[in-house]
C-alpha cells in the first residue's frame, strides 16, 4: 500500500500561475482536481489533500510578520473553499486547516500512515522545504513539478542536514515565504555546516572554538545565537510541522470513485472529462 499526501494550497498556487491556466475563476481548481485523478491513473489507491482553508494559523499569534495571505491574487484566494468542495465531490479525502496549517495536517497524515504496518512508502507531494522534517523511512517528499524524490539523503544532498534538523536550519536561517527572518548574519551554509555537525541548537556548543565545523566568523555567529537565543527557540517552534491535526485513518484516504455530485461539479467548472476521467477509474476499483 502507498500512499499520496498532496499539499494542495501549493497545488492550487501551480495551477493557478501555471501558464497553461487561461480562466483565472476556476482554471486552478480544475487543473488541481485533475492532478489528483493523474496520482489515481499512474496506479495510486490512497490519495488524500491538506488544504490552508485560512491562510492565517495559531503560528501568527506566535510571530507578527507570520504569512498572512496580503497580496495573495483575490481570484486564487476565493478558489479554496471551491477546490475543496470540488475534490470532496470528486471523493478525495480533503483536510481544510483553519487554526493549523495544510503543512500539519500532511504532518499528521504521514505519521499515521507510517505507523501501519501495511503501508510501504508515504509521498508527501509538495516541494515545501519545510515538510523535508517528516521525511525518513517510509516516508518521502515528491515533487511532481520536477519529478524528484527526496528520502532522508535526498533532504541532506538537498538541505545540508537531516530531516530532524530541518526546523533549527529554518530558526537560523528563516523563511521569506513564511515571514520569519531567521538571525542576523546567519545563512544557509553556515547554518547547514554547524546543524550537521551537532543537530540541533541545545547541542551546538558555547564555545565557537568547539565548533570543528569549518566555519568562518564562528565567534560572531556565536555571540549572535546566544545574544538571540530565545528569538532563535521561537522561530524553531514555528517551523515546527505539528502532528496533532485529526487526518483519520489509511483506510478511510482510499478512492472508492467520485460521489453523485460529481456532475454537477464538473458541469459548474466546465470540466466534463475530469467526471468522465473519475468514472473511468471508478470502474477499474470497483
Amino acid at each position: 500500500m502507498r500512499i499520496h499526501l498532496v499539499d494542495g494550497t501549493y497545488e492550487l498556487f501551480r495551477q493557478h500561475f501555471s501558464p497553461a491556466n487561461k480562466d483565472a475563476d476556476r482554471g486552478a481548481t480544475r487543473g488541481v482536481v485533475a492532478s489528483c485523478l493523474s496520482l489515481l491513473e499512474q496506479g495510486g489507491t490512497h490519495v488524500a489533500v491538506a488544504t490552508d482553508h485560512v491562510i492565517e494559523s495559531f503560528r501568527n499569534a506566535m510571530w507578527p510578520t507570520y504569512k498572512d495571505g496580503a497580496g495573495v491574487d483575490p481570484h486564487l484566494t476565493a478558489q479554496f473553499s471551491v477546490v475543496e468542495a470540488a475534490l470532496t465531490a470528486f471523493g478525495f479525502p480533503v483536510w481544510p486547516m483553519v487554526e493549523q496549517e495544510a503543512d500539519d495536517a500532511l504532518a499528521a497524515a504521514a505519521r499515521v500512515a507510517a505507523a501501519d504496518p501495511r503501508v510501504e512508502r508515504v509521498a508527501i507531494c509538495t516541494p515545501d522545504k519545510d515538510l523535508a522534517q517528516c521525511v525518513g523511512g517510509k516516508v518521502w517528499q515528491w515533487d511532481r513539478r520536477q519529478d524528484k524524490w527526496f528520502d532522508a539523503d535526498g533532504v541532506h544532498a538537498r538541505l545540508g542536514v537531516a530531516p530532524a534538523s530541518v526546523p533549527d536550519l529554518l530558526a537560523l536561517v528563516g523563511d521569506s515565504a513564511d515571514g520569519f527572518p531567521g538571525l542576523p548574519g546567519w545563512g544557509a551554509k553556515s547554518a547547514a555546516a554547524v546543524l550537521d555537525r551537532f543537530g540541533h541548537l541545545e547541542d551546538i556548543p558555547a564555545d565557537p572554538l568547539g565548533w570543528d565545523a569549518g566555519v568562518r566568523s564562528a565567534a560572531k555567529l556565536n555571540a549572535v545565537l546566544r545574544e538571540q537565543w530565545d528569538l532563535a527557540l521561537l522561530f524553531r517552534d514555528v517551523a515546527t510541522a505539528r502532528t496533532d491535526a485529526p487526518v483519520g485513518t489509511v483506510d478511510e484516504w482510499r478512492w472508492a470513485g467520485p460521489t453523485a455530485e460529481a456532475a454537477a461539479v464538473a458541469a459548474e467548472l466546465g470540466a466534463p472529462r475530469l467526471r468522465e476521467r473519475a468514472e473511468r477509474l471508478a470502474e477499474r476499483v470497483a
